[in-house]
């Protein structure tokens, strides 16, 4: 899972970016709103951590922009504006939750997990794929009835994968799928990820094609 910070403290953004990381959560970080519209430009995230008094603009008129555009990515507003109108407001303008600053860690990834859960449900409840049962809301995989425990990388990279299925995804995005631009990654982390889950979900799954990336065939497919 993918998450942009929009936050102009440093202080703030980077522990918050530490607590995210530390629960597996992809992370990247825009000081101001204009570098947010750039990074939701180019890259696809899951869910946006937005500060709403940012040096260029106002986060709620930002929000409002975002929402008109079509945009339905999870958005949750952490300000230290705690009156009842100012939270009325962030949610009409399309907040799906709205934290005062300041707030424990705890929280924060508590309302994270159920803004995504309301995300996923929404656009597929539940995605089967051959003998695969995947909940994208529970974050759990059945393989034949049989429950298969995944890691939280493990389960993003299988998401990224089954959602493309039939068409090679390429090194290059899945990384960007997996890790920010900042965060260290040792040159063999994807395969390894990849090994993990072939050896829970069976080799036949998922197709390496040298040179470019992975892919998993459509069910019934012969790969």
């Amino acid at each position: 899972m993918r998450v942009l910070i929009i936050e102009d403290d440093p202080g703030i953004a980077n522990g918050l970016g530490l607590t995210l990381k530390q629960a597996g959560y992809a992370v990247d970080m825009a000081p101001t709103l204009a570098l947010a519209r750039a990074a939701l430009a180019t890259e696809r995230f899951d869910l946006i951590l937005l500060d709403l008094g940012m040096p260029d603009g106002d986060g709620l008129d930002w929000l409002r922009q975002l929402r008109r555009q079509g945009h339905a990515t999870p958005v949750l507003i952490m300000t230290a504006r705690d009156g009842l109108p100012a939270r009325v407001q962030g949610l009409d303008e399309g907040a799906d939750d709205y934290l005062v600053k300041p707030f424990a860690p705890e929280e924060l990834l508590a309302r994270m997990r159920v803004a995504l859960r309301r995300s996923e449900g929404r656009a597929q409840p539940t995605i089967r794929h051959g003998e695969l049962s995947i909940d994208p809301a529970a974050r759990t995989v059945h393989r034949a009835g049989t429950a298969v425990m995944l890691r939280a990388k493990e389960f993003d990279l299988l998401m990224v994968l089954v959602r493309s299925a039939g068409q090679v995804v390429t090194r290059q995005r899945l990384e960007e799928a997996l890790y920010s631009f900042d965060e260290p990654l040792e040159s063999n982390a994807l395969d390894v990820h990849i090994h993990h889950l072939r050896r829970k979900l069976g080799n036949d799954l998922l197709k390496t094609v040298r040179g470019v990336g992975y892919f998993v065939p459509r069910p019934g497919e012969v790969a």
